[in-house]
């Protein structure tokens, strides 16, 4: 990604100072928090269903891909720390990063950072094919270290922690999108003639 484009992803928060930023920074780790305790166990597969990538993405769309990033980072290490942020059906802790759910934690710095590359808030079909791709990152993380440490093939690893996901991710794709967008054009101003 070019300096310029950086530069008009992250604009929306350029003007703000350290203290506001760390202040959305907080209140988007208790969004995400939120998001994560939004969890339902699925007897078929080892990561539950919940928020958490809703929550991702639409940080990402609405704060770009820096605030993004650092939001989903933070929260991870408040989770770390111990914090009761993460989905209650899990170990808690560092140990739900190295349990079934570790993969999708981990992946959601990254997923943060290019969906808020890829997304333009204004405008719904960017966004939504942003959060799309952010989604598809968080998938492949939880897949890729769900068959890390089950020990199983790719096929199965799918078929455990993605095809349960699919119809809901997409949903909270939208979702996300529909949101940022509203969010983006209930902030700019109205040009009077």
């Amino acid at each position: 990604m070019t300096s310029a484009r950086m530069e008009i992803a992250d604009a929306r928060t350029a003007s703000w100072s350290w203290t506001e930023k760390g202040a959305v920074v907080i209140a988007g780790t208790l969004f995400l928090a939120v998001c994560s305790h939004v969890s339902l166990p699925l007897p078929w597969s080892l990561v539950p269903l919940n928020l958490q990538p809703f929550g991702v993405l639409l940080l990402a769309l609405v704060l770009g891909p820096w605030m993004g990033a650092a939001t989903a980072a933070a929260y991870l290490l408040e989770g770390m720390a111990g914090l009761p942020v993460f989905s209650p059906h899990g170990l808690g802790g560092v140990a739900q990063l190295f349990g079934p759910t570790g993969g999708y934690l981990m992946s959601y710095p990254l997923a943060a950072y290019i969906c808020g590359s890829l997304g333009r808030a204004k405008m719904f079909t960017p966004a939504l094919l942003a959060a799309i791709v952010g989604d598809a990152v968080v998938l492949l993380g939880g897949v890729a270290w769900l068959a890390l440490i089950s020990h199983s093939d790719w096929p199965t690893a799918l078929l455990l922690g993605v095809s349960p996901f699919l119809a809901g991710d997409f949903l909270k794709c939208v979702a996300a999108a529909a949101l940022a967008t509203a969010l983006a054009s209930w902030r700019t101003p109205k040009r009077v003639r």
